[in-house]
């Protein structure tokens, strides 16, 4: 128990680290090459063109109108939503295209949020048609997700034992207000 308290509070650590730091390159190795000199740009909701490097503002929203975030330089995108009257975050798991569904195997993803201090394990939830253990929807509870505000965080995740870490902050925008 000793041993998981210390993991979690080096994960918890490194996660602030990460969110404190800005702006960086958090991209999986085997994702580097040079058409994603602009992971870094995604990595933090900056759209980019392709291999271009071009900098400009926000992926926008995703498809479910929730916020995006980058996984592996553009491999993926995770869409993080919430339902404030559930207490629940939805996270879909996107193809380069920020928008097509892209299954995955893990038995979880986990969502770090730095204020209201939570941490979610959200759980696949297949999507109709989605088997053999692939998911692109995952779900999880937290009684923190009922506070009204727009939360910035770290979405993560192990696929086929390369794991990928995405950072968000949601923005209020037209259809998703928070005040």
């Amino acid at each position: 128990m000793k041993k998981f308290v210390s993991l979690l509070s080096a994960f918890c650590a490194l996660s602030a680290m990460t969110f404190i730091a800005g702006c960086q390159d958090t991209a999986t190795p085997e994702a580097k090459d040079p058409s994603s000199t602009a992971s870094a740009a995604a990595e933090h909701g900056h759209e980019h063109g392709e291999g271009e490097g071009e900098h400009s503002h926000g992926h926008g929203a995703g498809p479910h109108d929730g916020t995006l975030a980058d996984w592996g330089g553009g491999k993926y995108h995770v869409e993080f939503t919430v339902d404030h009257e559930k207490q629940e975050s939805t996270v879909y798991v996107l193809g380069s295209d920020e928008k097509s569904p892209a299954p995955i195997k893990t038995d979880k993803i986990s969502l770090t949020i730095g204020d209201p201090e939570l941490q979610a394990d959200l759980l696949p939830v297949p999507l109709e048609g989605e088997k053999d253990g692939l998911s692109s929807r995952f779900v999880g509870k937290h009684e923190k997700l009922g506070i009204v505000r727009e939360y910035a965080g770290t979405m993560s995740a192990e696929i086929e034992g390369t794991p990928y870490t995405g950072d968000f902050k949601e923005e209020a925008h037209d259809a998703h207000d928070h005040k």
